[in-house]
């Protein structure tokens, strides 16, 4: 089981979600508890990827076609921090 930790302004910003978001971000965070990050390749709708230019080293899934989860992974302590959810820039 891997720890999860949301900053502390997703709470704030889950409140602004739509339901249908909200209830993805959930099943996300339900899968990543369970079995870890690697288990979003085998849900090609999540479309799990790293990130370049001034977010390396996070890595971002899809909620929906506007919102992103925006998360990093620290293996020494089996964790994901879950930094913002945010919606996508285009």
């Amino acid at each position: 089981m891997w720890h999860i930790l949301e900053h502390k302004s997703i709470q704030k910003e889950c409140r602004k979600i739509p339901h249908q978001v909200l209830a993805k971000y959930e099943l996300w965070k339900d899968l990543v508890f369970r079995h870890g990050p690697e288990i979003l390749l085998n849900f090609p709708g999540f479309n799990d990827e790293k990130l370049t230019g001034e977010r390396t080293g996070q890595r971002s899934s899809r909620l929906n076609i506007k919102y992103r989860v925006i998360y990093t992974i620290k293996r020494e302590i089996i964790t994901v921090e879950i930094i913002e959810i945010t919606p996508h820039k285009y």
